[in-house]
């Protein structure tokens, strides 16, 4: 393999096989050099590597997909490059603090080749490419490892150098981007790469000076910006509490995850979302929120931990749920949920609930609620857990002589008599009902578990005064909410509901849905709507363009009176 750096809006690395006389490039820049093309000793590029969605990284691609060129692109900014369209038209302009740099988008689409899946190996033209996700100048940005070399794009641009420090603001008082090409950094270098090929810069031939300067300067960006150094470095190193010696607590991650550990050198994680991360996920669009592993390389470095077999969620949040689909595909991991979390895991378009994961999560075993499975030497069982949310589940086991109940997110843990109250962590749009926590307080005081282990907060000890207090709670919660309220609402607690919440159809074809009550269905004027029974539905789309989020409502009536259209779903209408 020969490589050639050429100057241009970037630098684009052209890794070059003379016996065929092709290339794949890593990155495309402007795209002006393909004129040069027979210099480089080169007839044709067969393929294109991107590190990330910046303009002077992509402009050129529309030049090499005119060659025929095929292009890869970095699996969390996909939609950055082959629906672009998409993110002009969404782009906050007023109000906004977010500050991530995705107005350095191209100006049109690109049709894509294919995804570079994080920790994937991958036949690229006539080479092997490991994908490294390197998050820091953007969220979704990777580095290529080719031959020993790391192509880093804009993670580094020299030995104490970054070629942007805009682009490390990721939130409006945040560096959440330098504090994670840190980590990003640190990573790398556990894969000994010979050099560090940036895309603005020069070469370093000795990767490890270079990073130690470059995260040293950084320190200092982020101390001097937010009056402290970054912890996220020591975290990375030191990511577990150890509960006991075979249940850890990834410290580094939000939410909180758990790691239950076998002697037979496997684990099983209750939860698993953003591990390593700056903050508490605030929502956005697809290419600011990713997953990674880091966590998993001292699993194995401190406690001999090969492989990650299982994980079971709490309930379906994305803090709690994001990494499961990576880890499957690294890991192999399986998946095991309650029923009626994993319905809503594999179906997110069925619902319209907060934090829902942008994919489906596949399930390999749905757990009826109270029933008991086995994974390598422990016993565990899985009970309905509504309050936080009605798709949850609490996650009971004993280790290492401790009974263990895993409570997500259902409340903080934090009462103290006379000092600090209990907290009911409820939230409406959730799918809360008012007798929720009584039904959590009366299981806590059947199972009567040692210990209790959450998403955000300190595990607690138990005693029969934190039951009582809980079992409290739980009543003052009902109580409040009877007082307050008439006896049903059915718009804001979910029990009107259109399902599925998000239709994917085709202009003139059938699709299905169904109302949780019996109802009428309103749909646009020009559209057919045929009724199955009092509450299932056939629609027939008439659009003359491609239409997106077109909203349908359910009507609902009950002893004769009208109460008006209380549920909708949105409708995407492609024309074929």
């Amino acid at each position: 393999m020969i490589i050639h750096t050429i100057e241009d809006s970037c630098l684009v690395y052209l890794l070059v096989d003379p016996r065929s006389r092709t290339a794949v490039a890593v990155d495309a820049g402007s795209g002006r050099w393909l004129e040069r093309l027979a210099s480089y000793g080169v007839d044709r590029v067969t393929d294109v590597l991107v590190t990330h969605h910046h303009r002077d990284q992509v402009e050129g691609l529309p030049l090499l997909a005119a060659t025929g060129t095929r292009i890869w692109v970095p699996a969390h900014e996909e939609e950055l490059i082959a629906d672009v369209g998409h993110h002009w038209l969404r782009r906050g302009l007023v109000h906004n603090y977010d500050l991530h740099t995705d107005r350095f988008s191209l100006l049109g689409p690109v049709p894509v080749t294919g995804v570079m899946k994080d920790y994937s190996t991958s036949r690229i033209g006539h080479l092997t490419v490991r994908t490294v996700p390197t998050p820091g100048h953007t969220p979704g940005s990777v580095s290529y490892l080719i031959d020993g070399y790391a192509f880093t794009g804009d993670l580094i641009h020299s030995p104490g150098k970054v070629w942007s420090a805009a682009a490390l603001q990721w939130s409006y008082v945040g560096m959440e981007g330098a504090a994670m090409t840190m980590a990003s950094l640190a990573q790398l270098l556990d894969y000994e790469p010979r050099a560090l090929l940036p895309s603005h810069g020069a070469r370093m031939d000795d990767p490890a000076t270079a990073v130690r300067a470059t995260c040293s300067a950084l320190q200092d960006l982020v101390r001097v910006r937010l009056g402290a150094p970054s912890g996220l470095l020591d975290k990375l190193e030191d990511p577990y509490v150890e509960l006991s010696p075979h249940l850890l607590m990834n410290r580094t991650s939000e939410s909180r995850s758990y790691a239950l550990l076998s002697d037979s050198g496997t684990a099983l994680l209750i939860d698993y979302g953003y591990d390593l991360t700056t903050s508490i996920p605030v929502g956005g669009p697809r290419h600011t929120v990713r997953p990674w592993l880091p966590s998993l390389r001292a699993l194995q470095r401190d406690y001999g931990i090969e492989r990650v077999e299982v994980a079971i969620p709490t309930h379906y949040h994305d803090d709690h749920v994001a990494a499961f689909n990576l880890l499957r595909e690294v890991q192999g991991t399986e998946v095991w949920a309650a029923g009626p979390v994993a319905q809503v895991l594999e179906n997110p378009t069925d619902y319209d609930l907060p934090c829902l994961w942008f994919e489906p999560i596949p399930c390999a075993q749905h757990v009826p609620n109270g029933a008991g499975l086995r994974w390598r030497e422990y016993e565990l069982s899985l009970y309905d857990l509504p309050g936080h949310t009605l798709y949850a589940s609490a996650i009971g086991f004993e280790v290492d002589g401790q009974r263990v109940l895993a409570t997500g997110d259902q409340q903080t843990g934090s009462w103290e008599p006379g000092v600090a109250a209990e907290i009911p962590n409820f939230q409406y749009a959730n799918a809360f009902g008012a007798d929720d926590y009584a039904a959590s307080a009366a299981l806590y005081q059947r199972l009567r578990p040692d210990l209790m282990i959450s998403g955000h907060w300190d595990p607690r000890a138990v005693t029969p005064a934190y039951l009582d207090e809980l079992t409290r709670l739980g009543d003052e919660v009902a109580r409040v909410h009877r007082a307050l309220l008439p006896p049903e609402d059915p718009v804001f607690t979910g029990a009107v509901r259109i399902s599925p919440y998000r239709v994917h159809a085709v202009n003139g074809q059938p699709f299905t849905v169904r109302v949780s009550v019996p109802a009428d269905l309103v749909v646009p004027a020009d559209w057919e709507c045929q009724r199955v029974d009092a509450a299932e539905f056939v629609v027939i789309p008439r659009v003359t363009r491609p239409v997106r989020q077109v909203p349908i409502a359910a009507g609902i009536t009950r002893d004769g009176i009208y109460l008006g259209q209380l549920a909708e779903a949105l409708v995407d209408v492609r024309l074929s």
